[in-house]
């Protein structure tokens, strides 16, 4: 059986650069208290007519040249995003027709801000039955447009950008686990509440807008991240101390501090964005991924920890050797 690993990674943010100073003028708020509650101090912003497979596709092709393939080469596209470029067709296969790799199956997953590992998760498992070898996983997001830009608990958390991964059939070891699981019971506390089949009437007055209990997510995400710290680790027979590198969900700096400190691991050892890019849901951690892997932190053969908690709630980690 082989095994998946990651041989490029890929990313991309667009030009537009809000900062915490931007967002004192648009709503009640200070970059003192953005930085002190949540870590972040600007975020990018999509264009106007800037779309999730726009990004993707910047991403993507930076992740097929690192990888060293060409496009003709993928067998598989897997993209994660709550914030599609249409209802239909996927933007997997609107992605797919841009790269030239037609043919394939494609097909987005929609996990909120877990869903890049649920995607990683799931190419996974077609790489290690052998039903594909070279995968496309994308994250890929444009939350501006849901962002309530009057809604100073939201708005200043999130942003644009997108990430990518080629995950390869190989018979070094990579992906060592992956674990999703989503409790549907919270629905209300971090969601839009309206869509398609309920409450049109908002979406037609162009108030889909994310609404969320802060301080309730806030205390679910910790427990439930650190509780998926020691399903991975059980899981691969693994200590705390044979992870060299943490890559968080990038939500808020005091929830990836409270992950650390359950691996008792220097912030030395953690990936961190948040600070230059925002919460970019299903972007975040292959954005954070890509830049430690170009900048040279994470190296060949280390074991790097994934860890995300989104809407629904979902949440989910992969432990991999890079």
């Amino acid at each position: 059986m082989p095994y998946a690993r990651i041989t490029g990674t890929g990313s991309y943010l667009p030009e537009k650069v809000l900062t915490n100073k931007d967002m004192e003028t648009m709503v009640d708020t200070t970059d003192q208290w953005i930085r002190e509650r949540t870590g972040i101090a600007q975020r990018h912003v999509a264009a106007e007519g800037q779309t999730a497979v726009d990004l993707a596709e910047q991403a993507s092709w930076r992740a097929i040249e690192a990888a060293g393939i060409a496009p003709e080469e993928i067998d598989l596209i897997v993209f994660a995003t709550s914030t599609p470029d249409k209802i239909f067709p996927s933007s997997a296969c609107i992605l797919q027709a841009r790269l030239g790799a037609n043919g394939c199956p494609a097909f987005d997953i929609q996990a909120v801000c877990s869903g890049f590992v649920y995607a990683l998760a799931t190419a996974e498992k077609f790489v290690s039955t052998g039903a594909s070898k070279k995968v496309l996983v994308v994250g890929s997001e444009v939350f501006s447009r849901i962002v309530d830009w009057e809604d100073r608990g939201t708005c200043v958390l999130f942003g644009d950008g997108a990430g990518a991964v080629i995950l390869e059939a190989s018979e070094e070891t990579g992906i060592l686990s992956s674990h999703i699981h989503a409790d549907g019971r919270y629905e209300d506390l971090l969601h839009v509440p309206c869509g398609i089949s309920s409450n049109y009437e908002q979406v037609k007055a162009g108030k889909a807008f994310i609404e969320m209990k802060g301080n309730e997510v806030f205390k679910m995400a910790v427990n439930t991240l650190g509780r998926i710290v020691d399903e991975t680790l059980a899981a691969s027979g693994m200590h705390k101390s044979d992870v060299d590198w943490l890559v968080p969900h990038q939500a808020n700096l005091r929830i990836i501090s409270a992950a650390a400190r359950k691996l008792n691991m220097s912030m030395d050892q953690v990936v961190v964005t948040v600070d230059k890019h925002g919460n970019t849901s299903a972007a975040s951690i292959p954005l954070a991924l890509d830049v430690a892997v170009r900048d040279g932190r994470i190296k060949k053969n280390e074991v790097v920890l994934l860890e995300a908690f989104g809407g629904g709630f979902t949440w989910g980690s992969v432990l991999l050797r890079y």
